[in-house]
């Protein structure tokens, strides 16, 4: 059962949802963007799009959180609106991909990082290879990583709340200060004002595609925007839930929406638009770096700043995904024994299931695909969670709403209508990935029903 001692303060909820949302994307998926687009404007209205959203989703939330400040979080504000194949759905793409697919991919390069600083974890260092399968160091590192934070974070969510504490201060500090010594730098070299000059250049100078492709270069930096929601899994660890909830959603998101725009301008303060498009390896975080202090240097100081960042992000990820996996198991719809909180009144059956899935995902090396494939499976079900404000405020008029969503109904209306746009902009550009995800959130369909009959049944 969920633990009744309430721990996390305004600034732990602010953090975990801060530090779940950094983790190496936005040093790397700008690169990406920019070939998208093909102009420096576009690339910052991206990114501004994107937080905006971002918030409005968040604001959203806080009336569901609000309302219901129960463990699970969004898990438990679909079924409450929708029931529970739609909650299920939601929960297993969660488990199959979502929640274990970014943590494990957090883990890779948080170890692929590591590599710069000790050679034997250099991703290319393979340990043993059977046909297809590689294992590597790397591999051995991140997942051990994943298994520590696991450990760590069954031992009591005091913890958790530490290392989301000092790594998120540290990486928050740390690229407040790279931004600052960036665009100080920049402006006065005079680098800003070329690359704005042709600020709305066009991809292969056709107008009519611009909108088309700012929804496909989007998906980089909605997915650098992820995992806000996850402080909501953990509603029931959060003093005040109903108040403290909705200002961390709030907080957070808005912290990061600035850092990540700050953090584009630092890079069009330093390089061109041209040198962003073709930065080595995507990563145009080094390569901005690498204008104020050199190439070694550079790459030494952004591999310490996104292994602080990794693995502050995948702290988060691993203490409040487990309790999304508690409250489904409580509805019979995840294995038995992951309702239950140890001796330390954290889920530590739930925890163990969720990083042993994610290590196998590791070794997999199959995790980048899936991923690309639950990107539209995860905006469908922000859509819906959004949709359950509506939705709830008819079902349930008279229940009490300590927050209530900001710019209702327009906002939330807006989030849905910006995010359909999105969608069905992928489902033109990127349809074999949208494709793979219907099919994923499909696959949950029969599983529900057998566990719904094991579950009667009781052999669950």
């Amino acid at each position: 059962m969920p633990n009744n001692t309430r721990s996390l303060s305004l600034l732990d909820t602010t953090l975990i949802v801060s530090g779940s949302m950094i983790g190496s994307g936005i040093f790397i998926v700008s690169s990406d963007m920019a070939r998208t687009v093909g102009g420096s404007g576009w690339l910052l209205l991206c990114w501004l799009l994107t937080g905006l959203l971002t918030l409005f989703a968040a604001l959203s939330y806080g009336e569901l959180a609000g309302m219901m400040p129960h463990a699970g979080g969004q898990y438990v504000y679909i079924k409450r609106a929708f029931g529970s194949l739609v909650a299920f759905l939601y929960g297993w793409t969660v488990f199959l991909v979502i929640q274990t697919g970014v943590i494990a991919a957090v883990a890779v390069a948080f170890a692929k990082y590591v590599g710069v600083f000790i050679p034997l974890f250099n991703e290319n260092n393979i340990l043993m290879q059977f046909g297809f399968f590689k294992l590597s160091y790397a591999q051995l590192l991140a997942v051990s990583s994943i298994l520590l934070l696991t450990l760590i974070n069954s031992r009591g969510v005091q913890n958790g709340k530490m290392i989301q504490r000092v790594f998120t201060i540290a990486k928050l500090v740390a690229l407040f200060g790279l931004i600052a010594v960036g665009i100080y730098a920049g402006f006065t070299q005079d680098v800003f004002s070329k690359n704005m000059q042709q600020a709305w250049q066009l991809p292969e100078g056709n107008s009519s595609t611009i909108w088309l492709a700012v929804g496909v270069a989007m998906i980089g930096s909605l997915f650098s925007s992820d995992a806000w929601n996850n402080v909501t899994f953990i509603a029931s660890e959060i003093k005040e839930p109903h108040k403290n909830i909705p200002r961390g959603l709030m907080l957070g998101t808005f912290i990061v929406t600035i850092l990540y725009l700050l953090a584009n301008v630092a890079y069009l303060c330093l390089l061109s638009f041209k040198e962003i498009e073709t930065a080595p390896h995507d990563r145009v975080g080094a390569a901005a770096i690498a204008t104020l202090t050199g190439g070694n240097t550079a790459v030494l100081v952004m591999a310490g700043l996104i292994v602080v960042s990794t693995f502050g992000c995948n702290n988060g990820l691993i203490m409040a995904g487990a309790r999304l996996f508690q409250s489904m198991s409580a509805d019979g719809l995840f294995f038995k024994k992951a309702k239950e909180n140890n001796s330390f009144f954290v889920p530590g059956y739930a925890l163990f299931i969720q990083g042993l899935w994610a290590s196998l995902l590791c070794f997999s090396g199959s995790y980048g695909d899936l991923l690309e494939y639950a990107t539209f499976a995860s905006l469908l079900f922000y859509m819906v969670t959004i949709s359950a404000v509506f939705v709830l405020r008819k079902k349930e008029p008279h229940t009490p709403r300590p927050y209530k969503a900001f710019g209702y109904p327009f906002i939330p209306a807006l989030y849905i209508v910006l995010t359909a746009l999105i969608c069905v902009d992928l489902i033109f550009h990127k349809t074999f990935n949208t494709g793979m995800g219907l099919v994923l959130v499909a696959l949950g369909v029969p599983v529900y029903y057998v566990m719904r009959r094991n579950t009667s049944t009781d052999k669950f």
